[in-house]
C-alpha cells in the first residue's frame, strides 16, 4: 500500500445557469487567472451558439453528447519491466476521463486561430458532437495507441 496520504477532493459546486457540476468543471478548467465570471460568459455564450447551430432546444443533452464522445475508454502508462519500458493500455476512470475530454477541447478550441474564444469553443463542441475534429482526432489516436500496444496489457498493475 501506498505510505502517502490520500489526496482530498476538493468539492466543486453546480453552476449557477445550467445547474451541472460538469459545467463548473469545464469553466474552471478554461479559467485563466482566476477570472471565472470571463470564463463562464465564454462558455455559456458558446453553449449558446452550439445549440443555435444545431437548432436544439436542449443546450445540455447537445453539451454532455460532445463531452461523451470525446472521452477516452483506454489509455497506455508507461511500466517498466526489466529494463524496458512498455507502453501498457489500461482503462480510464470516469473523472479521468471527463477531465482529459474537457481539456483536449479546450486545448483544441485555443489552439484553432481567428475569431473569438467563445467562436472557437463552439465550433469545437460542434465537431465533438459530430464526432469530428482535433479533439475528436486526439481520442483516437489514444485508442489507436492502446491498440497497438494490447500485447503488453499482462503488465497491468
Amino acid at each position: 500500500m501506498s505510505r502517502k496520504n490520500k489526496k482530498i477532493k476538493k468539492k466543486v459546486f453546480v453552476d449557477t445557469r445550467y445547474n451541472s457540476r460538469i459545467v463548473a468543471k469545464f469553466a474552471n478548467r478554461m479559467m485563466y487567472d482566476g477570472k471565472k465570471s470571463i470564463s463562464e460568459s465564454i462558455l455559456y455564450s458558446s453553449i449558446d451558439l452550439l445549440a443555435d447551430k444545431l437548432e436544439e432546444s436542449d443546450k445540455m443533452a447537445v453539451f454532455y453528447k460532445a463531452l461523451d464522445n470525446i472521452k477516452p475508454l483506454v489509455e497506455v502508462r508507461s511500466r517498466r519491466v526489466g529494463g524496458a519500458t512498455y507502453q501498457v493500455p489500461v482503462e480510464v476512470r470516469e473523472e479521468r476521463r471527463e477531465a482529459l475530454a474537457m481539456k483536449w477541447i479546450i486545448f483544441a478550441a485555443r489552439k484553432s486561430s481567428g475569431r473569438s474564444m467563445k467562436e472557437k469553443l463552439s465550433n469545437e463542441l460542434l465537431n465533438a458532437y459530430n464526432s469530428t475534429g482535433a479533439a475528436f482526432k486526439k481520442k483516437e489516436d489514444t485508442h489507436r495507441m492502446a491498440e497497438a500496444n494490447k500485447a503488453f496489457t499482462h503488465y497491468r498493475w
